[in-house]
């Protein structure tokens, strides 16, 4: 490690969002290019660096900053540079010569101290010097705070966040509660917290810091897809995660509920303990769903004669459009015309699409307006291919909005109870992979007397957040629900649709590759499996579906191991877009990415910034939100402004700093939980091994549906067949049906 000391020449560029630098330092006779994080420094500082030299293979040799420390000017000419820089608003560098004239060495403490004095200066007036005197103020404390915040061993980027959250009450939150932080500040944690806490001297039994790991226990949790946890359970993992007993952690379950972090329920087997939003989402949702619930019959007629007028429409436009609907479908068009909700669930090629026609064709006739949607972009997509009119995804149809310091991790959608949807008939589609938090978004966002057609396949994993929304629905039994059961006779020609079937009521299926459409390789190698997957995407699958290799999916149950995401990417990455000297890189951690590689969007940002542009380049729409499971290409590397390029579908075009390529991952592979809701030319799914917990009927149903025209199994016949027979999954802690019964009692008591 070098040391530089010197001044601020001169700042080439600066990323607000992530507070990369680059700048020239005057280090004696010496001018050197120097790049790393620095936050709040101006032209004209003095400043000491700690870091190393490197030879950048475009810009040269720069000084890479590890560290720095802001010096007060010490001498008058160093005085003079700094308050002639701009770094004081109102202080140029003729006013900056007159001042340092006047006060000489004198100059930092008459500012700070006696600032009435810089009146004495010609050109200054006693307002233009509280002005002065209270930048100068505030700058100061920004730099001791970033020293008092690097003593602690924190980065640059978070002190700067730290500060800005608390100004100059960041000593006391330090001090006596930096548990705080996992709280207040996006991107701390609460294992960044209680390494923090740790270093400030906080005891391991603080109350502080058993309630933040409470806290943070649940919010794992949710992370899991679970909405509350049994207090055993709870104050269990809590246990492991404190280092503490239950009995030390326990009475601080009463400190919470006080103030209002948690709820503590009653339930059949104990009590179950819920973070305080997660149980005001359930109730919220159980609340207008009973208020949405309502029976269109009655209205102008006794309801024998409306349900018969409504069959009438319904046979007349199956003759007018020329389909034939079973009776568990015209049923189900008839009950979305008879109730404020409908529940439509069924498997692949039961005839859920040609009912959801149905449907818009008879809403369409009444003079309706309709509004389609789905969780993603590709379900959308699909939704808009399958009935011919324009589906959105569930966030763009809220709108994503709200004011520029609104938390990326937090929903802020325009659309809400004060400005709901301007429809008639809402159809949702993919309802499994809605979570708790969407759901109540969109719930909001529907006024009563709207129609709400929610379909799905409940048979198929819960959705990535937490909560299992459609399960919960049917469940609670207060609902129209209607299960479609009957495989069409074309459906029936796909292996695919016969063989998902078939693993749903545990049946063995297939694997003798006389299929058109499902193939099983039995390979029992690893390497064997790395070689003939890349085979199958680069040459034989694209040729087979008429695809692109990108349209190519690996699927795969895990995220780690052999056959795990992590390592199936790097692989795949190596042969589908290898390295390049036209291609530029960029290495986030363990993570590297480059020019072409194909990634998803592992969060969800609803301040995230789009735009779609023509060919000419001229931007023609734009928006906020990217959403987890988005999946694009790497357009652009920017190493000079560092930033990454990423255009999803329907061509929208994200830049993310580097800073935020946390929430980014390749995708030429990715978990079955996180292909929901999307459809692929082809599937490629490698299973040899895995938790039994993990490798499920369920998963392994999923799987398959994810294909179009061609699935193909890579791995052990035996890990298959026990996959179809293992009925065991992990069980997912959701009480919105609980919610729901609680409030249709409620009202049948009044």
């Amino acid at each position: 490690m070098e040391t530089l000391k010197g001044y601020v020449e001169h700042i080439i560029y600066q990323n607000e969002d992530n507070g990369y630098t680059v700048m020239e330092l005057v280090c004696g006779e010496e001018e050197i290019t120097c790049v790393g994080t620095l936050r709040g420094l101006e032209p004209g500082e003095s400043v000491e660096l700690t870091g190393e030299y490197a030879e950048h293979y475009l810009y040269g040799r720069q000084f890479q900053i590890q560290s720095y420390t802001a010096l007060l000017p010490d001498d008058i000419v160093s005085m003079q540079r700094y308050l002639g820089s701009g770094a004081i608003r109102g202080i140029g560098e003729a006013l900056a010569a007159r001042i340092v004239k006047y006060f000489g060495q004198d100059t930092f403490r008459i500012i700070e101290e006696e600032p009435e004095r810089l009146s004495e200066v010609k050109g200054i007036s006693e307002r233009i010097a509280r002005e002065i005197s209270m930048q100068f103020t505030e700058k100061r404390d920004g730099r001791d705070a970033m020293l008092f915040l690097q003593k602690y061993g924190i980065s640059g980027a978070l002190a700067a966040k730290i500060y800005n959250a608390y100004g100059m009450r960041l000593y006391g939150v330090m001090r006596e509660n930096p548990y705080l932080l996992a709280e207040d500040i996006e991107g701390v944690g609460f294992r960044t917290a209680d390494e923090i806490a740790a270093r400030v001297g906080i005891c391991a039994d603080s109350d502080h810091r058993i309630c933040s790991g409470l806290l943070y226990t649940l919010q794992q949790a949710s992370g899991e897809g679970n909405v509350y946890l049994p207090k055993d359970d709870l104050l269990a993992q809590a246990s492991q995660i404190l280092g503490l007993t239950a009995g030390q952690i326990e009475p601080q379950l009463a400190n919470l509920m006080m103030d209002k972090k948690i709820v503590i329920k009653e339930k059949e087997g104990g009590q179950i303990v819920y973070s305080m939003p997660y149980y005001y989402a359930e109730l919220n949702c159980a609340r207008m769903l009973h208020d949405l619930n309502v029976s269109q019959d009655g209205a102008d007629g006794p309801e024998r004669e409306e349900k018969e007028a409504a069959l009438q429409k319904i046979r007349t436009l199956e003759k007018e459009l020329a389909i034939e609907l079973d009776e568990l479908q015209r049923l189900a068009v008839l009950e979305s015309v008879r109730n404020g909700l409908l529940i439509l669930s069924g498997g692949p090629g039961t005839g859920k699409t040609t009912t959801i026609n149905m449907i818009i064709h008879y809403f369409e006739r009444e003079g309706m307006d309709i509004l389609l949607a789905a969780p993603t972009g590709r379900a959308a997509k699909r939704m808009t291919e399958a009935t011919g009119y324009e589906a959105r995804t569930i966030h763009r149809l809220l709108e994503p909005g709200g004011p520029a310091d609104t938390p990326k991790k937090r929903a802020f959608f325009e659309r809400n109870e004060e400005n709901p949807l301007e429809t008639d008939v809402l159809i949702i589609d993919e309802m499994s992979m809605v979570d708790l938090h969407l759901f109540q978004a969109l719930l909001k966002a529907v006024s009563v007397g709207t129609r709400l057609i929610m379909a799905g396949d409940v048979n198929q994993l819960p959705s990535v957040g937490p909560g299992q929304v459609l399960k919960d629905l049917i469940d609670s039994g207060y609902f129209p629900v209607v299960m479609l059961q009957k495989i069409f006779r074309q459906a029936r020609e796909s292996d695919i649709v016969v063989n998902a079937h078939r693993i749903h009521n545990g049946q063995q299926i297939k694997m003798d590759n006389q299929s058109r459409d499902f193939f099983f390789l039995e390979r029992k190698d690893v390497n064997v499996i790395y070689k003939h997957m890349v085979q199958l995407i680069t040459e034989k699958l694209p040729r087979y579906v008429k695809a692109q290799p990108y349209d190519i999916q690996v699927l795969t149950p895990m995220r780690k191991g052999n056959l795990g995401v992590e390592t199936l990417n790097q692989i795949l990455q190596q042969y589908m877009n290898p390295p390049s000297g036209h291609k530029k890189e960029y290495r986030h951690g363990e993570r590297l990415f480059r020019e072409g590689d194909k990634v998803m969007q592992i969060k969800n940002n609803y301040q995230l910034e789009w735009e779609i542009v023509s060919r000419y380049g001229i931007p023609v729409d734009k928006g906020l939100g990217v959403f987890n499971g988005d999946m694009g290409r790497i357009l652009q590397i920017s190493e000079f402004a560092q930033t990454m390029t990423v255009e999803y579908d329907e061509g929208r075009r994200v830049q993310y700093p580097f800073s935020g390529l946390d929430e980014l991952e390749l995708s030429y592979a990715v978990t079955i939980h996180k292909s929901q809701g999307s459809e692929y030319p082809a599937v490629i799914i490698p299973l040899l091994s895995g938790p039994k917990m993990l490798m499920n009927r369920n998963l392994l149903y999923t799987g398959v549906t994810r294909a179009r025209d061609c699935v193909t199994i890579l791995g052990s016949r035996k890990t298959v067949l026990e996959m179809v027979q293992n009925e065991r999954q992990q069980r997912r802690y959701s009480g919105l049906a609980d919610r729901i019964k609680e409030i249709m009692r409620e009202e049948k008591q009044i």
